[in-house]
């Protein structure tokens, strides 16, 4: 008899992506408002995808079981 099926945490397949290593991508904080005090430079430096740090990797393997 096999044994349950583990579900996909929804929020967390929204905002996570895997890498084709395993690695775990997110988007960086700060960049939807309050855009005008900040600093071109700090705006370009919060652009593009940035990796999960490594302490919370096996948590974020647990929400998605199946990736």
């Amino acid at each position: 008899m096999a044994g349950y099926k583990l579900k996909t945490h929804r929020g967390t397949a929204k905002r996570v992506k895997v890498t084709g290593s395993g690695k775990y991508l997110r988007r960086k904080a700060s960049l939807r408002h309050l855009l005008t005090t900040k600093s071109r430079g700090q705006k370009r430096n919060l652009k593009g995808p940035a990796t999960v740090d490594a302490s919370v990797n096996r948590m974020i393997g647990r929400l998605l079981p199946n990736a």
